[in-house]
């Protein structure tokens, strides 16, 4: 699955403000309904649903990464974006280093195909250190999704 499947363009932030696990959540759910990804009326259910997942155990998979994901029935198809926090959160991860790469995920829960291919995409993608570095040191949305369609069309970048 290639970043374009689901990496809403118009949603990326390559610098986000806030400074808390729930506060970049948010943030990047606002900018998925300011992208028109997901409803207005499903945002608060939609941070809630990845909140709870959280609770399960983070998904800041270490190296300065974290994939915040969820499924909901208020979307009918994979969405997601990503986001860059130059300083870095704590998002309890595994090494317990803060993260500064997210990427964010919500799928409808009739296709959890779709869900785990886009991890398992992402995971991929995320084991090149070039790429990561690459990606943190963006200064522009438009970098990011340039990053993510190389990726796409060559496979990790170097």
């Amino acid at each position: 699955m290639k970043f374009s499947d689901f990496v809403a363009a118009d949603a990326i932030r390559s610098h986000v403000d806030a400074d808390t696990k729930e506060g970049v959540i948010r943030e990047m759910a606002r900018a998925l309904v300011d992208a028109g990804k997901i409803a207005a009326g499903d945002e608060e259910s939609i941070i809630k649903a990845i909140l709870k997942r959280e609770d399960l155990g983070s998904t800041g998979i270490g190296r300065g990464v974290a994939v915040p994901h969820t499924k909901h029935p208020g979307v009918s198809r994979l969405v997601g974006t990503v986001a860059v926090s130059p300083e870095g959160i704590d998002f309890e991860s595994l090494d317990g280093e803060p993260v500064q790469l997210f990427f964010l995920l919500v799928s409808p829960p009739d296709r959890p195909g779709d869900h785990l291919r886009a991890l398992e995409s992402i995971s991929r993608q995320l084991r090149d250190d070039s790429f990561c570095k690459l990606l943190k040191a963006a200064k522009q949305p438009v970098d990011i999704q340039h990053l993510l369609e190389e990726a796409d069309s060559h496979g990790v970048v170097s």
